[in-house]
């Protein structure tokens, strides 16, 4: 029989979603499981409609909203399986979505968290900004995407498809092998939302484990289904966590030297969106910095021993990805 699966869907007001995506996934050509909703605290009847109509689909109930990080961890608490895949409720899978990835991950024991090619669902031939064909960092740890450079989308055009390590897999469709799960301690609840998954798989790297991307499934993606892109707490969640995440992760004497570099480089974010008359995110991204520099004694309580240089980690671009696409004019990441 094929290692025991676990789908699970953390589910926050989301009705419509379910209803749309829901079915899909039930029906995912997979001879060993389970699909769970995990309920953050929802206050609409998504959970009474889930119960109604898809009677097959367990469903693990949180008492509140403890975010994307620490509702996951308290659901995949009470989930046995040998794989889990953190779904986001806004995805439609395709019915072949889950075997390649598992099959890849099967063949080699130090490969602990994968994802599949994700694409737009609004416009399925195009990748979707928060995977497209798998996660990268920059010199400074800017996250980009194979497919993705900021707001430039690429068409599908089978360019990215092979099989690649990479340095991070999108939160969206977030392959991981459970006892991985378990011996990282899963994801940074302090993060509450948003990179998240970089962190998990940084820490995964420095112990020496994979991350891979698998061309051979795919999946689309909504996007932006529980915090819109335009939204000046999302932007604080990204600066914040992206300073916590370095400091979590670089070695220590890499660490003060790229994290100042990169609060450099916000600064220079912080004046665009002061002349381009966007005061929130200019607060947002200050907020960020304040509450990162706030909480350096608690992030340094979780740093461990075992980080490995940088520069040595697959997936990382040896220069900046700000340059390269504001100042290069690159606009693809094959030209980088």
């Amino acid at each position: 029989m094929s290692p025991s699966v676990a789908v699970v869907i953390l589910n926050w007001n989301g009705k419509s979603f379910l209803k749309q995506f829901l079915p899909g996934v039930i029906l995912s050509e997979y001879d060993n499981l389970q699909v769970i909703v995990g309920d953050n605290g929802s206050t609409d009847d998504s959970i009474d409609f889930v119960e109604a109509n898809f009677p097959s689909v367990k469903i693990i109930k949180n008492d509140v909203n403890y975010g994307f990080a620490g509702g996951y961890n308290k659901i995949l608490e009470r989930v046995e399986a040998e794989y889990f895949i953190l779904l986001n409720s806004d995805v439609e899978v395709t019915p072949n979505w889950i075997k390649p990835v598992i099959d890849l991950m099967q063949s080699d024991d130090k490969i602990a968290a994968a994802q599949p090619k994700i694409k737009w669902q609004l416009n399925k031939n195009q990748f979707e900004y928060a995977g497209a064909a798998g996660g990268f960092l920059d010199i400074y740890a800017y996250p980009f995407c194979r497919g993705r450079l900021f707001n430039v989308y690429e068409i599908d055009k089978n360019q990215y498809n092979e099989t690649a390590e990479i340095f991070w897999a999108s939160g969206a469709a977030f392959f991981i092998k459970s006892k991985y799960w378990k011996e990282t301690g899963g994801l940074d609840a302090d993060l509450f939302a948003h990179m998240e998954e970089i962190d998990l798989c940084w820490r995964l790297k420095n112990l020496d484990y994979k991350i891979v991307y698998c061309p051979d499934a795919e999946v689309y993606h909504v996007g932006g289904g529980t915090l819109q892109t335009e939204n000046p707490f999302k932007t604080y969640l990204n600066f914040r966590n992206n300073l916590i995440i370095m400091q979590k992760n670089l070695p220590a004497g890499d660490a003060f030297f790229r994290i100042t570099l990169r609060m450099f480089i916000d600064f220079i974010a912080w004046w665009h969106f002061l002349l381009s008359g966007k005061p929130k995110f200019t607060i947002a991204v200050s907020k960020g910095h304040l509450h990162f520099i706030k909480d350096l004694a608690k992030t340094a309580a979780k740093r461990k021993q075992n980080q490995k240089p940088y520069s040595e980690h697959k997936g990382v671009y040896k220069n900046s990805v700000v340059w390269a696409f504001f100042i290069k004019k690159i606009k693809y990441f094959s030209n980088l």
